[in-house]
């Protein structure tokens, strides 16, 4: 059993948590990156139909959607050194939050690589036509008029995305990873005042979800920018 609640300890134990969610947002933010970058590389074979290659990412995509985030965390700190180890590659000494990233950006690649495939499809294919017809090649065409408007489109679930993926760090520290959570559960530990440690937490995510959504919704008008101006024309 816990100890009786105290109010006071809320407020001591904020700025003790806090001190780690630098390594929070730096797994945060490393796993988004690399997500982007396997996301792309998914979406590809996806939008072009490539064969095999496009049932491979199928059956990656499907996978991710339907295991738990904390089953993939385990089968990448277990079984990752386990495979390498056949090549005889030893990662079995790494620090666990590379783990971690890992496993945060295979699971935001595949959500990505939805992401992606859905905004390009989602832009008018008679602007591509109209770039061909004035002498654009496949790139420019993809560059200068596909990419900014499905950027523009993705970008509100991307910043879903980055939320979700922000709430799920908290995970992390059941590998042993030493962020907000980490260091919670050794405070609860020694204290014995979890539901205190937990208020605190969940103060910590809350304010910070909130700062990432009002930074997502400013930039989400300043990139709908254009397209207000040109209804407003319209109109």
């Amino acid at each position: 059993m816990g100890k009786a609640f105290d109010l006071k300890l809320i407020i001591e134990f904020i700025p003790t948590l806090i001190q780690y969610l630098g390594i929070t947002l730096q797994i945060l933010g490393a796993s988004i990156i690399l997500g982007l970058i396997f996301g792309i590389a998914a979406a590809i074979p996806r939008l072009f139909k490539i064969p095999l290659l496009n049932q491979l990412v199928i059956l990656y995509v499907s996978f991710v959607r339907g295991t738990p985030i904390l089953i993939q965390l385990f089968l990448v700190f277990y079984g990752l050194p386990a495979v390498l180890i056949i090549f005889n590659i030893d990662i079995s000494k790494l620090d666990a939050i590379y783990f971690v990233i890992v496993t945060y950006a295979v699971s935001n690649g595949a959500g990505f690589a939805e992401i992606f495939r859905g905004a390009i499809r989602a832009v008018d294919y008679g602007q591509t036509e109209a770039a061909y017809s004035v002498g654009m090649t496949g790139s420019q065409n993809f560059f200068r008029i596909v990419l900014p408007q499905a950027l523009r489109i993705a970008f509100p679930n991307m910043a879903n995305s980055v939320i979700g993926s922000l709430k799920d760090t908290s995970l992390a520290f059941t590998i042993g990873v030493m962020d907000m959570m980490g260091r919670g559960d050794t405070l609860i530990a020694s204290t014995a005042h979890a539901l205190e440690v937990y208020i605190s937490l969940s103060i910590i995510y809350y304010v910070v979800v909130l700062l990432f959504e009002k930074i997502f919704s400013k930039l989400e008008k300043y990139y709908n920018r254009y397209q207000k101006a040109d209804l407003t024309a319209a109109s």
